[in-house]
C-alpha cells in the first residue's frame, strides 16, 4: 500500500472551509503523504490524520487573522500553518520562512503547483532576516519551539501593533505564563489563549496571541533592526 492510498476520506468540513480551493487543498494533502513522506517532512504516522490534526487545524487560524494584513509564518516546514492559511486566504501576502533547503524546495514546488501568487518562500532563520525583509502585521508559527524561545525569533520581524499568533496545544496557558517576561522584554502589551475551528475540528485549535506595541523586540532588537536597515541600505547603494 503507498502511503497516499493511507490518506484517509476528506471530511465533510473540509469543502465548507476551502471552498473553491478545495480541490488544490486535497493535492496539497496527497503531496504530503507522498513527497512529504518520501523527504521527512510529515511522518509516516500523521497520513490517516493529516486533515484533523494538520489541514483543518491549521486552516481554522483564518479566524483570527485580519484581512488584507502581511504574514510571516516562521519554521514553516512543510507548509503549516502557512499553506492551509494561504488556501483560505487569498487576501494575505504570505512569507513561508524556512531554514532547511529541502523543506524550502517542497513548499516552492507546492506554491508553484497549486499555483499560489500570494505566497513567497524564504530559506534563512527568522534572525537572519531581520531588517533585509519588510516587517509584518502578522507572524504565525506551529510546533516550532516553547513559546519564549519562538517570541524571541517570531516577534522582532513585527511592525509596530502587530501580532504573533501561536498553533499550541494542552500546555499554551502554561507556556504562556512561563513566557510573561520574556515576552514583556520583546515588547508585548496584550497575550491572551483563544480556541478556534468550532464546528470544524475537535478538539478546538488552540492559538497563542502575543501584541506587541510600538517596539516589537523592544530595545536590543530595534538597535539590531536599524544595523541591519543600514547595511541593507550601503548595500543596495554600492550594487
Amino acid at each position: 500500500m503507498t502511503e497516499a492510498a493511507e490518506l484517509p476520506p476528506v471530511p465533510e468540513q473540509a469543502r465548507a472551509v476551502f471552498g473553491d480551493r478545495y480541490a488544490d487543498a486535497v493535492r496539497y494533502a496527497e503531496l504530503l503523504a507522498e513527497a512529504g513522506v518520501k523527504r521527512g517532512l510529515i511522518g509516516p504516522r500523521e497520513v490517516p490524520r493529516l486533515w484533523e490534526r494538520h489541514l483543518l487545524n491549521c486552516a481554522v487560524l483564518s479566524e483570527v487573522v485580519p484581512e488584507g494584513v502581511t504574514v510571516c509564518d516562521v519554521g514553516s516546514g512543510a507548509g503549516l500553518p502557512g499553506i492551509p492559511l494561504a488556501l483560505v486566504r487569498e487576501d494575505l501576502k504570505i512569507t513561508l520562512l524556512e531554514p532547511l533547503l529541502r523543506r524550502t524546495n517542497f513548499l516552492t514546488e507546492v506554491v508553484e503547483l497549486l499555483g499560489l501568487d500570494h505566497v513567497t518562500v524564504v530559506r534563512g532563520r527568522a534572525e537572519e532576516v531581520m531588517g533585509k525583509m519588510p516587517p509584518v502585521h502578522v507572524v504565525t508559527a506551529r510546533a516550532v519551539a516553547p513559546l519564549d524561545r519562538l517570541a524571541t525569533w517570531g516577534v522582532p520581524l513585527l511592525r509596530p501593533y502587530g501580532e504573533m499568533l501561536a498553533l499550541k496545544g494542552d500546555t499554551a496557558e502554561e507556556e504562556l505564563k512561563a513566557a510573561t517576561t520574556a515576552l514583556s522584554k520583546l515588547g508585548a502589551e496584550e497575550t491572551s489563549v483563544l480556541q478556534v475551528g468550532e464546528g470544524v475540528v475537535d478538539p478546538l485549535s488552540t492559538v497563542v496571541r502575543v501584541e506587541v506595541g510600538e517596539s516589537p523586540g523592544g530595545v536590543r532588537f530595534a538597535a539590531k533592526r536599524a544595523k541591519a536597515a543600514r547595511t541593507g541600505r550601503t548595500r543596495r547603494r554600492r550594487g
